[in-house]
């Protein structure tokens, strides 16, 4: 199972189309709000190389676009 780390802000309405899907098909990541953690605009802006959200770290590497992240749980969390 990859290690996923979903960067989002609280009324952004990409990152709210992603939180429905996730509920909808119940599936589980931690969520790191980017003004609840002091570093997170810092991380992924140096590790995704734009600070924007939503931002799907999996395993590592920063997937953005909320229809992008949707597509790979599609194709890689759902049966």
């Amino acid at each position: 199972m990859s290690k996923l780390e979903l960067y989002y802000l609280e009324n952004c309405p990409f990152c709210i189309k992603v939180f429905d899907y996730l509920e909808d098909k119940n599936i589980d990541v931690e969520l790191i709000e980017l003004n609840q953690v002091d570093e997170s605009r810092e991380f992924l802006k140096e590790h995704g190389g734009k600070v924007q959200v939503p931002c799907l770290f999996i395993d590592g590497e920063p997937l953005y676009e909320s229809d992008d992240i949707i597509d790979w749980f599609k194709n890689n969390i759902e049966n």
